[in-house]
Formats: structure tokens, C-alpha cells, sequence
């Protein structure tokens, strides 16, 4: 990414994170206290690597890195670059809302004292949980956290009432699709999914299958949001989380989804 003239267009202001804020200031110490435009690389290498120590030569102390990140958070920074990358992938190619998935995803907490639950599969060890929704090609517009011990349909309507961006009012010549796995079985998943104008296509592993040896034609649909949870475990901090605090937890994971839109708007048009 570019942290020089195209910075307004890739970071759009947000409350509270003025210009004057974000740009260098020429009084302050520059040997002590490193720019604020040093600091997004910084974040994005911390989300990326796990470890605050990979960037404390270039980018200062691990506690001015956590400082900085914290105060961008509080201001929203990271949920507007998350919007600024679905707008432009919406731009360029249109985010795909026909075809939406949703599934969750845990993960070990260990330190976590917030959005955490004990998971039932591992002697009731910390692990947290995210629920995830994407377009047809895997692009993130919804997340919601929270403990491993919450079912999938617990979250299941928080998680299509957090779309970051404007979503399209479904109508019978533009329908939109919400692709689910056996998790989501039961009365009230289908009254919450048909409330929000989607049409309930729930499927298992197997039926998928069966569906595309009896039609050769058949596209699998609800692969994608697999695709996108292993795209964030492989932000390191995210695979095995050491956050304290939930809306620590959620900054990272709203950095690492701005991530993912903007590679797929760079592997799209170079």
C-alpha cells in the first residue's frame, strides 16, 4: 500500500482522527517519537508477524505501536479502512450480492477477558469465535465476535445487521442468496434470514457434492467463506489471540478484512 500522496483516498477521514492528526509533526522529535505515518505499516507487520518485536527497529517500541493503535481505534480508523476497501473493490467490480455465506470460526484466547467463552471440544479452554459474512467471491462485509460457547445461530442476525457498507434492497429480479452449512438448521435461523429479504439455501458438505456430481453445471457456493476464515488465520495475531480487550480484538480483525478487500481490488486490476 501507499502511504504518501494517496493517502486521503486510501484513509478517509474519521471521527475524531483529523488531518492534523494523522500527518507528521515537524515540532516533535522525530528520533524519539517516529511519525504517525510510520504506524499503519507498523500495524499491518504486528497483525501479520504476531510479534511487536519484527517491528521495533523501524517503526519505534512496541509500547508506541500499541499507543498509536489504540488511539486509532478509539477513532475508528481501522472500521474506515475496512469501508474504503469495500468501496473501491465495489467501484472496480462490484461486490457480489447475489451469492452471500456466512459461517464461524474459533480460535484460541488464552489471555482474552472479554469475547471469549470456554470451548466446549478443548476441556473448556479459552477460545474466541467470529462470525463471518462475504459476497460471492469471498470479500468480507460482515464480522461479529464473541465467545466459542455462542452458537453459530445466535449470531446469525447480528451478523447480517453489521454489513459495513450499503447492501442493496433484494427484489424478485435481484434476489439475494445466503448460503449456510447444517449449523444454521432450525425454525429460527429460517424466519431471521427470510426478515432480512434473503432466500434460505442451506447445505451440507455432502449435498454439495452429490449436487455437483448429478450436474456437472453446478457451482458450489458456500466454499468461499472457508476460503476467507483461512485468509485470516493467516494473519498470525489472529490465528492464536493474545488481545485483552474486545474492541482490541475487533480493530485487528476489521484491519485484517480492510486487508483482504484491498489485495482483491490490487489482484484484480495490478
Amino acid at each position: 500500500m501507499c502511504f504518501g500522496p494517496e493517502w486521503s483516498r486510501l484513509f478517509p477521514s474519521s471521527p475524531g482522527l483529523t488531518d492534523a492528526s494523522i500527518v507528521d509533526n515537524p515540532a516533535r522529535d522525530a528520533s524519539r517519537f517516529p511519525p504517525d505515518r510510520s504506524f499503519p505499516p507498523s500495524f499491518m507487520c504486528c497483525v501479520r508477524a504476531a510479534s511487536g518485536r519484527l517491528c521495533r527497529v523501524e517503526f519505534g517500541s512496541a509500547s508506541a505501536v500499541h499507543a498509536h493503535f489504540q488511539r486509532w481505534q478509539r477513532a475508528g480508523f481501522f472500521l474506515c479502512l475496512w469501508q474504503a476497501g469495500l468501496a473501491e473493490y465495489d467501484e472496480m467490480e462490484g461486490i457480489a450480492w447475489r451469492w452471500q455465506s456466512i459461517d464461524g470460526a474459533m480460535h484460541k484466547a488464552p489471555l482474552a477477558t472479554e469475547c471469549v467463552g470456554p470451548n466446549p471440544t478443548d476441556r473448556g479452554k479459552k477460545w474466541a469465535q467470529r462470525s463471518l459474512l462475504v459476497d460471492a467471491r469471498g470479500v468480507p462485509l460482515s464480522l461479529v465476535a464473541s465467545g466459542a460457547n455462542r452458537h453459530d445461530v445466535k449470531l446469525l442476525e447480528a451478523t447480517l445487521r453489521r454489513i459495513v457498507c450499503p447492501r442493496p434492497q433484494p427484489n424478485p429480479a435481484l434476489p439475494q442468496s445466503l448460503c449456510m452449512d447444517t449449523g444454521y438448521t432450525g425454525y429460527d435461523a429460517l424466519v431471521t434470514t427470510r426478515k432480512l429479504g434473503y432466500q434460505h439455501n442451506l447445505q451440507s458438505r455432502r449435498q454439495e457434492s452429490e449436487s455437483k456430481l448429478r450436474s456437472p453445471g453446478h457451482i458450489a457456493r458456500r466454499w468461499v467463506v472457508e476460503r476467507t476464515h483461512s485468509w485470516f488465520n493467516r494473519f498470525r495475531k489472529l490465528l492464536v489471540s493474545f488481545e485483552k480487550k474486545e474492541e482490541s480484538y475487533l480493530a485487528l480483525l476489521s484491519l485484517a478484512a480492510a486487508m483482504i478487500c484491498w489485495r482483491q481490488t490490487i489482484s484484480i486490476y495490478g
